[in-house]
């Protein structure tokens, strides 16, 4: 995804740019779930991030090195989250950061029952985890956890998005 002017965009389409860009970069193969997720917020943000960041998300896809467990898309999104409401050493926790934390578990467990990649992939199994069905399965897991969080940045004014000055001052008054 190519750095964008959000400010030309509508949430809408913004939305669908991020969760359409994720879900590419999986599908093409040049990223897998943690990975798209995390390129594509930084990407999103403006690179905040050095495009290096991604590396720190390599060990997460199919529930972090293959063992299963949390599902690589929501590690990448709590990942992405870290972005914005993260703090380094000596800053206090930001409860901003638990709030969307936790509130991304629960949309991810509200939806598929489960946070734990074995569970969410349980229809396919041994050899069939390659396939297609299943990979199709988590790109699209992939791109509604960036779409998630895109949209929880846009709502909590952190991507400011085209009319958004517009509602602002029609507010004020």
């Amino acid at each position: 995804m190519a750095l964008i002017n959000t400010k030309e965009l509508s949430k809408h389409e913004i939305l669908e740019k991020v969760q359409t860009d994720a879900e590419e970069l999986f599908r093409s193969g040049k990223f897998f779930c943690s990975e798209a997720v995390v390129q594509t917020i930084n990407e999103v943000l403006n690179k905040p991030y050095a495009e290096d960041v991604v590396k720190l998300a390599s060990g997460f896809p199919i529930g972090m090195g293959r063992a299963g467990c949390l599902c690589g898309a929501v590690s990448g999104g709590q990942m992405a989250l870290g972005m914005v409401y993260g703090r380094v050493e000596g800053e206090p926790m930001k409860d901003k950061m638990f709030e969307k934390a936790k509130a991304l578990h629960d949309y991810i467990k509200n939806e598929y029952q489960a946070n734990c990649c074995r569970v969410i992939t349980a229809d396919w199994q041994g050899e069939d985890f390659k396939s297609q069905a299943r990979k199709n399965h988590c790109i699209s897991i992939t791109g509604r956890v960036a779409r998630w969080v895109a949209s929880e940045f846009i709502d909590d004014g952190q991507i400011i998005v085209k009319g958004f000055q517009e509602r602002s001052s029609a507010d004020v008054q």
